[in-house]
């Protein structure tokens, strides 16, 4: 579909640093990144400006020092650790003379790379359509051109507006095959909310020990490796835990300035994240950027709306620090609120258990509510979660509801009304509303 030069695995990197803190992205994590994609790096471009340059991103002399760079080292692939425009890839193209890639497309290869099950094979190529749909334009110029000579004459329709409808076709068809993965997902977290199963998602920066924590904990052979993105499909196991089980799932790991394409294309598994009961997660406190690395998964929960879901802090990789011991540590009410631990030398999984089984002991809502009947819309919702426990009506018609459900969709669903189910909570002592 593009007239582009074909991207190989030498490649040199750019990084340039911004005045902006927003702006700024770290070189080591761009390293990583082009690691786990399989090209190796060949020379480094750094610089600093205080805004990019609108043809070359860098400025005409950092662009011409790449281009000599590029044909000193025969690299077939340009990677900037920064999001470029469509024009700035074309012009940099011209002038380097290979592939130009930027830091979303660099990050959609790798979940290329890794996609294993249908649903992630889909919901990589919605994302990858949905970054290419914005390169049609002013992109590449030959698409602009109508179609000509013989046989090849039509209604008038350009190159560009043909791949734009083909584009969007295409997004269409896998948006329906997305809904209906979507649907089996539903019907499968309703069964396990049917069995009073509380559901525990691993989130937390890429690289963090996740996967490596699972397979210590559930006794799985998930992949995790020592790279960036190594999970891509979530995976779920039931946890044996002293005072009951729970759903364990592992989910992709996050980065800083995730791709918007990514996220929208990943709701389906990040549901599994939206919809726990206890999100788990997990810090490399052996990394530098460990307090930076926390603000991005934070920034990325709320993001998807899962910030107010109840956290338990699992900090991992222990084992490479010096005199720090498996330990709980527990906030001013009781609860832990952390757990140090080293997944992969299994030290203090037994504490985590313990931590866990104390959270979601506490994490149902069980409520008694007295809904009136303008507001008997809300009885779908509470059915759909299969919350209702007891449902009767008084001399007024008001419906008195006895639901227990996850806190998490409890807190969700107050939030959704505004406040104005937090109104119909009854005090079953007194039989008063509470509010």
């Amino acid at each position: 579909m593009f007239d582009r030069y074909e991207a190989g695995e030498t490649a040199v990197l750019v990084h340039i640093d911004f005045s902006d803190e927003n702006s700024r992205e770290d070189l080591v994590e761009l390293q990583l990144l082009v690691e786990s994609a399989g090209a190796r790096a060949v020379g480094v471009i750094t610089g600093s400006r205080r805004a990019p340059d609108r043809k070359f991103f860098v400025g005409s002399g950092k662009a011409e020092e790449l281009a000599a760079l590029v044909a000193a080292t025969d690299a077939n692939v340009v990677i900037f650790n920064h999001a470029l425009s469509p024009a700035q890839e074309r012009n940099l193209e011209q002038l380097c003379q290979c592939r130009v890639l930027d830091r979303t497309s660099l990050i959609l290869d790798i979940f290329a790379q890794r996609a294993r099950t249908h649903e992630g094979k889909l919901q990589v190529e919605l994302a990858q359509l949905r970054h290419m749909s914005t390169r049609l334009v002013r992109g590449w110029t030959h698409l602009e051109r109508q179609k000509g000579g013989i046989g090849l004459r039509g209604p008038g329709e350009t190159q560009l507006e043909t791949d734009r409808r083909l584009l969007r076709d295409r997004i269409k068809h896998i948006n329906k095959r997305l809904e209906k993965v979507d649907k089996q997902r539903e019907q499968s977290r309703r069964a396990r909310q049917r069995s009073d199963m509380p559901t525990v998602s691993l989130v937390g920066y890429t690289n963090a020990g996740k996967s490596t924590l699972f397979n210590a904990l559930t006794s799985s052979e998930v992949y995790a490796a020592d790279q960036l993105f190594a999970t891509l499909d979530p995976t779920l196991r039931k946890l044996e835990l002293d005072d009951g089980a729970v759903i364990l799932a592992d989910t992709v790991g996050f980065i800083r300035h995730l791709p918007h394409d990514l996220v929208a294309a990943f709701k389906a598994t990040l549901q599994e994240t939206r919809q726990a009961d206890l999100l788990l997660h997990v810090i490399d406190c052996a990394d530098e950027k460990m307090h930076d690395n926390v603000a991005q998964v934070q920034a990325v929960l709320e993001e998807i709306d899962a910030h107010e879901i109840p956290q338990l802090l699992v900090y991992n990789k222990i084992d490479l620090l010096e005199a720090v011991e498996p330990k709980i540590d527990y906030d001013e009410d009781g609860k832990p609120c952390r757990v140090w631990l080293s997944a992969r030398a299994s030290q203090g999984l037994e504490l985590l258990g313990k931590a866990i089984a104390h959270l979601v002991g506490e994490a149902v809502a069980e409520l008694t509510l007295r809904i009136p009947a303008k507001a008997g819309h809300y009885l779908g919702q509470f059915y759909r979660l299969d919350a209702i426990q007891q449902k009767e009506y008084d001399d007024l018609g008001n419906c008195i509801l006895s639901v227990r459900l996850a806190d998490a969709d409890w807190r969700r669903l107050a939030k959704q009304s505004q406040g104005e189910l937090e109104t119909f909570i009854v005090d079953t002592a007194t039989d008063r509303v509470v509010c």
